[in-house]
């Protein structure tokens, strides 16, 4: 195991959680349904616990949380550029249009988070000792969540592009109302959405 790799690993993604924090509430302030804002207002406050769990992991394996490495300033700009993003689609006075562009971006970012969690359980399988602990707590923790995170915003925006398109859509979508955790689940109830209409 690539020790330096992995400190960035867990660095970024501990940016990456504190952007997530304002991705979410600039997002919960641009959601018209109210199911989603109360989805993402959970989601809101399962990431400002994520970004403690990443402080106390990062502390408990001695790596400074506010060390700055060039990757982990890449992932703050990502996370400001979507920040902006769904600030300029709200100054443009469409509020439907605004909360597709706030899901387009929550899912672009739990992406790159359920990935970051990915890793960090592969990781936790190498580690030994007092490592491997603080990574397996920590990924048991959270992973579930970020499982619904992104399957559940990914039906989200998929239902929301119907609507805007004029088509009817399963809202709440599917992956929500089955409670999906894994991509295999999301894969059938994206295919069980036509008998959901």
């Amino acid at each position: 195991m690539d020790k330096n790799q992995l400190k960035e690993l867990l660095l970024q993604s501990f940016e990456h959680e504190m952007g997530g924090v304002q991705i979410y509430e600039t997002a919960v302030d641009l959601a018209v349904n109210e199911d989603l804002k109360k989805e993402w207002k959970k989601y809101l406050k399962e990431t400002q616990r994520h970004v403690t769990i990443l402080d106390r992991t990062l502390t408990t394996l001695g790596i400074d949380p506010a060390e700055e490495t060039p990757g982990r300033e890449v992932v703050r700009s990502i996370g400001e550029s979507l920040v902006a993003a769904m600030a300029k689609a709200s100054a443009a006075g469409d509020p439907a249009a605004a909360e597709l562009v706030a899901c387009e971006c929550v899912s672009l970012a739990e992406t790159k988070d359920h990935l970051d969690w990915e890793l960090i359980g592969e990781a936790s399988k190498k580690l030994t000792g007092d490592a491997a602990k603080a990574l397996k707590a920590a990924y048991d923790e959270v992973e579930d969540q970020e499982d619904e995170h992104l399957y559940h915003t990914k039906g989200w925006c998929r239902e929301l592009w119907i609507q805007s398109l004029g088509m009817r859509a399963v809202l709440p979508p599917p992956e929500e109302r089955k409670h999906v955790k894994t991509a295999i689940g999301a894969a059938r109830a994206e295919q069980a959405r036509t008998e959901m209409r």
